[in-house]
């Protein structure tokens, strides 16, 4: 009897080993296994700089429907433009043990710290739409921002090939508006070398906004008497800006303006000929590149790339889309992509007066 009762002592301490080795990691979701600990579902943390423009909420929701058709379980959190919030929320996404994160930053410099906490927690990171500027990042997805430049200056330049040019850049932190800015102006260089165009004003718009669009080009037709032919303007909100200032001089209609995301507002101006174009980026591509991509990090799965893009010192791979010049003449392809009705974009229009 007292042998079976050593041993049955004795099993019972190996089985409660037992139980304690195979028992889930608390920290769990901050191992590279964490997905293993959720019955195979992956965790996605999404970490958003802002939701004020429209482009963000839909990607939002893009974002969420890919998820929830894939089955993985998604954490999304919004820093409102502040580094210091989006860096303590991507923390929290990491302590709550997520699989995989993918960010937007609000500053691209600032946002690498983010990206170095994920990466010492075994954590992939996908830069989304902006590119963080950090060498650890495992992936960027976004659309061909330098070719948006581009196609926005060279529009300028078709409509308006000589006189005086004013250049509303984007968020100086923000990566993009640096490369959109670059290629812009490589765009017009041969332009101002020619002297057929001149820049009389160029300047960043902090945060993107349209009041400091609107106080860019309200200082420089005031400065210039009103002679200005064009406003390069990167996105729609800074567009929206220019177009209120060229407003309060009656140059609607006569100014070329560009921009970008295809906001309904945006497209809105565009019909009733306030702006000029703006460059359609189909965002569920990207949002759903994204989440796919990020299900395969998750799974230490290979991703498929189409090229790479220069951060810091490093070449990451990167999935690029193609955007797309969208102006009074071809405001059908966004409506047959579904991307916003017919009736929402002439809105303002009469219906005899509406294309056919």
């Amino acid at each position: 009897m007292r042998k079976i009762f050593l041993w049955m002592i004795i099993l019972t301490a190996l089985t409660a080993v037992a139980a304690c080795l195979n028992t889930p990691n608390q920290q769990g979701g901050n191992t590279p296994n964490a997905a293993k600990n959720a019955g195979g579902k992956v965790r996605i943390g999404f970490s958003m700089d802002t939701l004020k423009e429209e482009r963000w909420q839909r990607d939002k929701q893009l974002i969420e429907k890919r998820a929830a058709e894939l089955g993985a379980e998604l954490s999304v959190t919004v820093a409102d433009g502040n580094d210091d919030r989006q860096n303590k929320q991507v923390e929290d996404l990491l302590t709550k043990g997520i699989d995989v994160l993918i960010i937007a930053p609000h500053n691209a410099q600032v946002a690498a710290a983010s990206v170095a906490s994920a990466k010492k927690q075994g954590v992939p990171v996908i830069s989304y739409d902006r590119l963080v500027k950090s060498d650890d990042l495992d992936l960027y997805v976004s659309h061909q921002v330098t070719k948006i430049g581009e196609m926005q200056a060279k529009y300028a330049l078709d409509h308006a090939p000589k006189g005086n040019y004013i250049m509303v850049y984007g968020s100086s932190t923000d990566n993009n508006a640096l490369l959109l800015k670059d290629a812009q102006l490589a765009t017009l260089k041969p332009a101002i070398d020619r002297g057929d165009v001149k820049i009389v004003a160029e300047q960043f718009a902090a945060e993107w906004k349209a009041e400091e669009a609107l106080k860019i080009v309200e200082n420089a037709l005031t400065q210039h008497r009103n002679e200005v032919v064009a406003v390069v303007a990167s996105n729609d909100g800074t567009a929206g800006g220019a177009i209120q200032a060229l407003k309060g001089q009656n140059l609607i209609g006569k100014v070329v303006v560009t921009g970008q995301d295809a906001e309904l507002i945006a497209l809105q101006r565009i019909a009733q000929g306030e702006q000029t174009m703006t460059v359609y980026k189909p965002i569920q591509p990207l949002a759903y590149g994204a989440v796919d991509a990020a299900i395969k990090l998750a799974k230490k799965e290979s991703v498929a790339t189409t090229d790479k893009i220069k951060s810091v010192n490093k070449e990451i791979p990167s999935l690029l889309f193609e955007p797309k010049v969208i102006d009074k003449s071809n405001l059908s392809d966004v409506i047959n992509d579904g991307y916003h009705t017919a009736d929402e974009i002439y809105k303002n229009i009469p219906a005899n007066q509406r294309p056919k």
